[in-house]
């Protein structure tokens, strides 16, 4: 920091990173659509104006105008507009007409409060080059004016007002920023403007049912299977009718019985090798689920809300160990879930937080591993079932004993083909049958599973969006504490410097993002960002002071400060350097010093939504960070040096003539 005459330069400060992401939400605060009324688009115009895009405000208030909605209140906000983030010199002579035009026809409005505040705006504008001792009428009908007027034309009017004009109003409009700057909760609220907007729930469907083809394939399989072991049956009745009778009654049994206790058992197991598959997904090799950067940006994301929801007891460490499993399983789920080619991860953190939560309370449940216990088959079971199979096997080998007893070799060799080929055709069938009838099984639990977990990650989805929606702040509330930071910024450097505003003969504010940061913006808005950097140039008789000072806006916390001051000829040139892929750079070349590089903003072209134009948005970013004014400022100065001050002196300007 250097407090002299010097120039100072910090190539760190001032160095050019790469682009950062951003969030842009779908608030559609700011599009209209293309049959739009002159009443709406008018409405557009003042939300333009108060989220600090004055140069969109002054287009559309002027288009609404040029329709035939005309009135003291449009006319008002329309001086608002043409006059806002804007010096009395930054005026066209076109401009200055029209304001001269709009003037006279104040007496053709209807009498109430917004004719009042439109003659005040017009009478300080002719009172710009008037002497101080002049002013006291129109700041007593200033200050008569409703708080929303008044305000406004203070805020608006900032470039505009200066010397003593400006010094009666800066206590109160100081005291105001104060009161103002961390009001509607800002600092517990502002991260959630730079919270991008999740997308909505999802959840893997049942996989394909395979139950159609082992349909197709049973009734062949079971045909043979009866076929065979009637054909064996036969064979024993010729040998020694009674006990094959028996025989048959005891196989019927078995299998009946076999088939009742061992289908649920073949499905459970069935089930549970299943999900022991899916939970060991591993964490490499496979470029499906692990290779590419989307997965890889997801399992960092589990591995943090794993690691910061943890039950009561568990070091993060081992619980991370203790559900590997289950978040590579969980990896992967999101991953095919979601992925998508403009789909960042942060827009799915919601639901991996939720997923996380969701675990460490299923453990404080002893649920988590419910996979493991659930639809396990009783042991009496599984015992019956082993035990009807040795007796169907036992059978099968009676009767096949039953005509060995009663029949000759070649009957014995056909029995034995029979057995042979009852076990080989009703193993097929039983397995044919158990998948049709575990698939059916399957997909109607898995479907109410689907359903369940879709609905709880629903609900999650809801109120995370709910809460968002509720904390986010709106682009005036952002806009408001901005201008706030602002004012209390030119105050403090008013009193660093020791001076007043009739020591001014101008200033502006540049506002540009300070890395790291996070950035956010409404759709049709400008860039917000989670962190500033504020350059003041203030303008006096003797030179330029400038004043840089880093802000964390959630907070307002500052950072790191800067100060120069130059002689107006020590400005040689000031370029402005456009680069779609890198964004704008503005610089500033100074006789006794390096060149000044400052990034205005970075590029955004791959974050415009289809039905926006990326120019459009370019300059509504540029009018918002103040750069308009500044980049004419600092160009005039560069240009003409004391001959520009001069000429643009408040106390030199013409007068502003209402017309007749």
């Amino acid at each position: 920091m250097n407090n002299g005459s010097s120039v100072t330069h910090n190539s760190a400060y001032d160095s050019i990173v790469g682009v950062q992401g951003g969030v842009v939400h779908n608030a559609n605060v700011s599009i209209l659509h293309p049959d739009a009324s002159p009443q709406e688009k008018y409405k557009v115009g003042v939300r333009f104006l108060e989220d600090g895009v004055p140069s969109r405000a002054r287009d559309m208030i002027s288009d609404a105008i040029a329709h035939g909605h005309d009135n003291a209140e449009v006319r008002f906000h329309w001086v608002l507009a043409m006059l806002s983030a804007r010096a009395y010199h930054d005026l066209s002579t076109e401009e200055l007409q029209q304001l001269r035009h709009a003037s006279g026809r104040v007496r053709a409005y209807a009498e109430g409060q917004w004719k009042d505040a439109l003659r005040v705006a017009f009478e300080l504008l002719a009172m710009l080059s008037t002497a101080d001792d002049q002013t006291g009428r129109v700041l007593e009908r200033l200050l008569a004016l409703s708080p929303r007027q008044r305000d406004g034309i203070l805020h608006h009017f900032d470039l505009v007002l200066t010397g003593g004009l400006k010094d009666s109003l800066w206590a109160e409009n100081r005291e105001r920023a104060e009161k103002a700057r961390f009001g509607n909760d800002r600092a517990q609220r502002v991260w959630a403007y730079f919270e991008p907007d999740p997308i909505g729930a999802r959840a893997l469907p049942p996989r394909p049912s395979t139950a159609a083809a082992a349909r197709a394939a049973l009734p062949v399989r079971a045909g043979l299977f009866v076929v065979v072991t009637a054909f064996l049956w036969i064979l024993a009745s010729v040998a020694d009718p009674a006990e094959a009778i028996i025989e048959l009654l005891v196989a019927l049994g078995a299998g009946l019985t076999a088939a009742h206790f061992g289908h649920q058992w073949w499905y459970h197991a069935h089930q549970l090798k299943a999900k022991n598959r899916l939970l060991h997904i591993p964490q490499t090799g496979d470029p499906a689920t692990a290779g590419d950067g989307f997965t890889n940006r997801v399992r960092h994301s589990f591995d943090h809300y794993f690691s910061t929801r943890v039950p009561h007891g568990f070091a993060p460490y081992i619980w991370l160990n203790h559900t590997v499993h289950i978040r590579n399983s969980l990896v992967a789920e999101i991953a095919l879930l979601y992925r998508e080619s403009r789909i960042s991860v942060d827009r799915v953190d919601w639901l991996i937080r939720y997923l996380a939560e969701d675990a460490r309370d299923r453990h404080n449940k002893g649920t988590l591993f419910d996979h493991r216990h659930q639809g396990q088959t009783p042991a009496v079971a599984q015992v019956l079932c082993v035990v009807a199979l040795i007796t169907l096997s036992i059978t099968t080998l009676a009767l096949l004993g039953t005509v060995a007893s009663g029949a000759g070799a070649s009957q014995v060799l056909l029995a034995i083909l029979a057995v042979v080929g009852s076990v080989w055709s009703g193993r097929a069938a039983a397995s044919s049958w158990l998948e049709a009838r575990g698939e059916e099984h399957r997909v109607a639990k898995e479907t109410q599973e689907y359903q369940e977990r879709l609905t709880a990650r629903q609900v999650a989805y809801q109120n995370w969006k709910s809460f968002l929606d509720t904390m986010r702040p709106s682009e005036l509330e952002m806009e408001t504490w901005l201008t706030c930071d602002k004012t209390l910024l030119v105050d403090e450097a008013l009193r660093h410097y020791q001076l007043t505003w009739r020591d001014l003969i101008t200033h502006t504010i540049l506002m540009t993002p300070a890395r790291p940061y996070k950035r956010a913006r409404v759709k049709g808005g400008p860039w917000r960002y989670s962190r500033y950097s504020f350059r003041l140039f203030l303008v006096t008789q003797d030179g330029v002071r400038e004043i840089s000072k880093e802000f964390d806006f959630a907070d307002a916390k500052r950072g790191m400060e800067q100060r120069s001051n130059y002689r107006f000829d020590a400005l040689s040139s000031v370029q402005v350097t456009e680069r779609s892929e890198v964004g704008y750079d503005l610089e500033l070349i100074l006789t006794n010093g390096p060149a000044r590089n400052i990034r205005v903003k970075d590029a955004d072209t791959h974050q415009i939504a289809p039905d926006e134009n990326a120019q459009e948005i370019a300059e509504i970013d540029l009018d918002s960070a103040g750069f308009i004014h500044t980049f004419r400022l600092l160009e005039g100065i560069a240009a003409d040096g004391k001959g520009w001050i001069e000429r643009n002196n408040p106390y030199n300007l013409p007068s502003f003539r209402a017309a007749d």
